[in-house]
């Protein structure tokens, strides 16, 4: 059985995409693995690199449908197959795509499968060490690692608790950043913890999500209704349904430059993070939550997604992208 199945989601990102490469075939442990990259119709030539520089790469060429639906090709890929967990768990429909019939002869799963962006660095023993992690945690069902940024700070994004209501009205009214030490309104990218702490959390990000096989085939695939931003969140959020534990692993850490594809669409990207925004809450709480927090988090994200967008477009070229900062995503949506 193979070890693990690495899935690379790529949009018009072909030099990082190569350095990505680079270091998974720099591994060095004791496992199996294999990688595919899914090029969401990219115009750069990234496709064709991997073909001529990385012929053992399973190549997926697709149109671009999204971060999740792409995540999902490459789970497929490696036999994993969503009978209808996506979104079933709470009675929201299913993730966009067919249950595929049980008939179709399934490939062998491997034991772990690792969502990764191919805007990460990977050091040498970074995978023989989350997996050794995993396989001393039999609870956990996700992990991730430390992820820092090309300046060395912490990527917060990397561990985070679920936005809920409350957690959204701590960031909405500035109390998040006024109190980044209290445990209870820093609570949602963790401020109040030392990055050296390993910890269970609520969610890891996208970027490096390694899952259990056996998790992954309990609670299905990614909910394509997310295109690009916290369908991490609202999986993790599915995988502790289940009773399964997330983990951040502080003892590992890999180079996230983050944010280098939605850099290219950026009010597109602006559109969509705060599309997903309202998505997670409506999915997750808005059934549980009164009339009066619903309308206020509608109206909050409508008001902050205009005024992301319009000062996006007032930055120079190179100084766009996704807002980092907000009430209830904040870097936690970010890739």
């Amino acid at each position: 059985m193979l070890d693990l199945g690495i899935i690379i989601v790529n949009y018009q990102v072909r030099d990082l995409l190569r350095d990505c490469l680079a270091s998974v075939y720099d591994t060095r442990g004791n496992f199996t693995f294999e990688v595919c990259v899914v090029d969401n119709d990219s115009r750069d030539g990234s496709a064709d690199m991997v073909a001529k520089e990385f012929p053992q790469v399973r190549l997926i060429r697709t149109e671009n449908r999204g971060y999740a639906a792409g995540n999902n090709l490459g789970l497929r890929e490696f036999g994993f197959l969503d009978q209808g967990h996506g979104t079933a768990d709470s009675g929201q429909g299913t993730t966009g795509t067919p249950p595929i019939a049980s008939s179709v002869a399934i490939p062998s799963r491997p034991r772990y499968a690792l969502l990764l962006n191919p805007d990460t660095v990977m050091p040498p023993s970074a995978l023989a060490d989350m997996l050794d992690f995993m396989e001393k945690q039999p609870q956990a069902g996700v992990a991730g690692p430390r992820l820092v940024r090309a300046d060395g700070s912490l990527d917060r994004a990397c561990r985070r608790s679920f936005p809920t209501p409350e957690v959204a009205f701590y960031r909405l009214f500035g109390l998040s950043r006024l109190f980044p030490k209290s445990p209870r309104f820093g609570r949602y990218n963790l401020t109040y913890l030392s990055p050296n702490v390993t910890t269970e959390v609520d969610s890891v990000v996208g970027a490096f999500m390694l899952m259990r096989g056996e998790t992954l085939s309990q609670v299905g695939l990614l909910d394509e209704r997310f295109f690009m931003y916290a369908e991490d969140l609202d999986f993790c959020y599915r995988v502790k349904q289940r009773g399964w534990q997330v983990w951040y692993n502080a003892d590992v850490t890999v180079l996230h430059y983050k944010g280098q594809s939605s850099r290219q669409r950026s009010a597109f990207a602006n559109a969509k993070f705060y599309e997903t925004m309202r998505l997670f809450h409506d999915k997750h709480f808005e059934q549980q939550s009164s009339f009066l927090v619903n309308g206020l988090i509608h109206v909050a994200v409508a008001l902050l997604g205009g005024w992301a967008i319009i000062r996006d477009r007032l930055r120079p070229a190179e100084r766009r992208g996704v807002a980092s900062a907000t009430p209830i995503g904040g870097e936690g949506f970010g890739k």
